[in-house]
């Protein structure tokens, strides 16, 4: 786990999905930002990641708590196309905007957030305050106590400066 402070670079997303229009870390300003970088085809990201990112997005008032999936295809690229991506998100029946990681033109397999966001793999989990700064940054599995503790710590940060 590593925690930062350091302001996140804006993802780099080619398209959304559970969402009406884009969104850019400076929209979010002002709320808890929790970020779920998952791949369709990664068994921590189905067995823990997703299930953590849902039960956060149901823990926490819209507004204070925003949620957003990354789908960060590293590996397995002919089988995570968007319309998979789709059929996953209906049958998890996940409620949250995901954002479709944009893939290195210049052929890295690896996608422009995950190399700017310095990701080693999926599940990743990133954490910001309402500043927008990196208050978590955690590779696998993290257990819930823990990232809601997290939460409940920025929210508590935000309220105090804001009272």
């Amino acid at each position: 786990m590593m925690i930062t402070g350091e302001p996140a670079a804006d993802w780099d997303v080619e398209s959304w999905l559970n969402v009406e229009s884009p969104l850019s870390l400076s929209d979010l300003r002002g709320t808890v930002v929790v970020v779920h970088a998952f791949q369709m085809l990664c068994p921590g990201c189905v067995s823990h990641g997703i299930p953590q990112a849902k039960s956060i997005h149901q823990a926490f008032p819209p507004g204070r708590v925003q949620v957003i999936g990354l789908h960060t295809v590293f590996e397995h690229h002919a089988a995570m196309q968007e319309i998979a991506l789709r059929a996953f998100l209906h049958e998890y029946r996940i409620p949250f905007p995901v954002g479709i990681d944009r893939p290195d033109p210049r052929g890295n397999p690896i996608p422009l957030t995950m190399q700017a966001w310095h990701m080693q793999g999926t599940p990743t989990l990133f954490i910001l305050d309402a500043q927008g700064r990196v208050r978590l940054h955690h590779f696998g599995r993290l257990d819930d106590l823990r990232a809601g503790a997290v939460i409940g710590q920025l929210l508590a940060e935000a309220d105090a400066a804001n009272p």
